[in-house]
């Protein structure tokens, strides 16, 4: 009997039924459902889990808080629990038969841990695993499940310890370091103050944040203005900038605010290319679905997942920016133009020479991208956004570099020096078709002697502004500078901070529990980002087989 593991339901339903051409049939034991058919005159079983099905923890003499000494904790050997008895039933029942064993999970980290948890409760309850043999894949296309099938690799165990070592230093961390604030503090029950090896950092970095927001003292300055006519009305800003001496500022606005020429003294037009941004990694992904549709990282990737499994996009957890060369670029366009047919138009007629690629290649996955169409009428709002969103960013990188010209004229009012610089897209090409903000402002072609009117000056005062707080996207990204989680957790971490009350809002304002956790830990590595990078890098090395 051949038996395949999937992660997830509806993979195993999609996988199933590619492989039996749509010829299977549904049989459950207990609530849990898998699928049979005939393949090569063979049995064939393909079940779907709920994701991990074992999880660590410590015994249960050592849950009493109050009466384990932390040291105890920090050296006892975590045990492995059975967390899904359902699934459990199925495999213990599978067992039973003669086996190969075919891991089909998510080709990641965790998903070769599952693989590795389902392989041990089979070997737990019967001796009849012939083989074990690994499908890799990312998409639940036809023709890549089939390809995959037919090409069946082993399974990656340093990249399955990899995982579990994390899960390790995750649980004894995080358990040790919570009950110590907790009791330090004197927050037991409900209210006790959870720490965690990348979402203390994480949090660490909101507060310092909000702490320079808070401590921020406005300055004022002033700058000087110009409104000047050519055709349309253009302004020029003085060439001192921001001036913080109001007595200087108010010497040069009494000196020119009654001139009613302006001469141009210097002209300058360049042109520049400007490249469409990279093919889509996880955390560009999740940045930009916070920035440009205002959708949670925890959302983005909820509803990515279910895209992928559905069979509609790649698989969502990358960080490849550089597409492969296998990739069928005509065949994903033919595609995409049964509901983007404009789009796609538009596209071939301005086609690079060959995909933009960002700075990062890798052989897991390839960057985030279409495979297929849905049917649209069948998706909800936001999963319609993220949809195009992703197709958007696949078409830009296939079209050509946008041309701006950059134009800067230095004027004369008075003997004081002023600069107008303007930026206007001469030809759009990727930036018809994905979002992008511009700040475009157009100033006049100017010729160096001429004399331009000046409308009105200016004196305008205003003040420093303090830091911006992270909006999820910001936080995502400045999380990936910094080594603190992976592209699988970072999105995780996020939702576990809102969960645990430490932030609120769309900005992440921090809460007073924030407050009090990071300054209670802040003398200590576990509040600093480089300890957690570091304990990445060891992990890597981990899955690459050097450690």
């Amino acid at each position: 009997m051949k038996l395949v593991i999937c992660e997830k339901q509806t993979a195993a339903r999609r996988i199933a039924n590619i492989l039996s051409k749509g010829k299977l049939k549904r049989n459950s034991i207990g609530k849990i459902p898998f699928y049979t058919f005939e393949r090569d005159n063979e049995e064939w079983v393909v079940v779907g889990l709920k994701g991990h099905i074992i999880t660590l923890d410590f015994p249960k003499e050592l849950n009493r808080w109050n009466s384990v000494p932390l040291e105890k904790l920090v050296w006892s050997q975590p045990i492995k629990i059975v967390s899904n008895k359902e699934i459990d039933k199925v495999l213990k029942n599978l067992s039973k038969h003669d086996l190969d064993v075919i891991i089909a999970t998510d080709f990641d980290r965790e998903g070769e841990l599952i693989g590795l948890e389902t392989i041990e409760l089979l070997r737990k309850y019967g001796k009849n695993i012939k083989s074990i043999r690994r499908a890799r894949f990312s998409t639940l296309t036809r023709e890549e499940i089939e390809k995959a099938f037919s090409n069946l690799v082993e399974i990656d165990y340093n990249l399955a310890r990899s995982a579990e070592a994390r899960q390790i230093i995750d649980l004894v961390w995080g358990a040790t370091l919570t009950r110590f604030i907790s009791l330090s503090a004197n927050r037991h029950g409900k209210d006790f103050l959870s720490i965690g090896r990348v979402q203390s950092p994480t949090l660490a970095i909101i507060v310092e944040r909000e702490k320079e927001i808070r401590n921020f003292v406005p300055k004022p300055y002033w700058q000087i203005l110009a409104i000047l006519k050519k055709d349309n009305k253009f302004f020029a800003v003085h060439t001192k900038g921001n001036i913080f001496d109001e007595k200087v500022a108010k010497e040069i606005y009494e000196k020119i605010k009654g001139e009613k020429t302006a001469l141009v003294r210097e002209y300058s037009e360049v042109r520049k290319k400007e490249m469409p941004p990279h093919p889509f990694d996880t955390t560009s992904f999740l940045a930009a679905s916070s920035n440009y549709l205002k959708i949670s990282a925890p959302k983005a990737m909820e509803i990515a997942e279910n895209l992928y499994m559905n069979g509609w996009i790649s698989y969502p957890r990358t960080d490849n920016t550089v597409y492969p060369k296998s990739l069928p670029i005509s065949r994903i366009l033919d595609i995409l133009s049964k509901i983007y047919p404009d789009e796609v138009r538009f596209v071939k007629s301005k086609l690079r020479s060959a995909p933009c690629r960002g700075k990062k290649k890798s052989t897991d996955h390839p960057p985030i991208h279409p495979v297929d169409v849905p049917p649209i009428d069948k998706l909800n709002r936001d999963q319609k956004r993220i949809y195009d969103l992703i197709v958007r960013r696949f078409l830009a990188t296939l079209t050509k570099d946008s041309i701006v010209e950059f134009r800067k004229g230095i004027l004369e009012i008075n003997g004081e020096r002023f600069v107008a610089e303007g930026k206007i897209t001469i030809e759009k090409n990727w930036k018809e078709i994905y979002p992008v903000r511009e700040d475009e402002r157009e100033i006049p072609k100017l010729k160096v002697g001429e004399g331009v009117e000046v409308v009105a000056i200016r004196l305008v005062r205003k003040e420093t502004k303090p830091p911006k707080r992270f909006s999820q996207g910001t936080l995502i990204t400045e999380m990936e500078k910094l080594g603190l989680g992976t592209k699988s957790t970072r999105h995780e971490i996020i939702k576990k901070l809102y969960s645990r009350k430490y932030v609120i809002g769309p900005s992440l304002v921090p809460t007073e529990s924030a407050f009090a956790v990071i300054d209670a830990i802040k003398s200590y590595d576990i509040s600093k980002p480089d300890m957690t990078a570091h304990l990445e890098r060891e992990m890597d090395k981990i899955a690459e087989g050097v450690k």
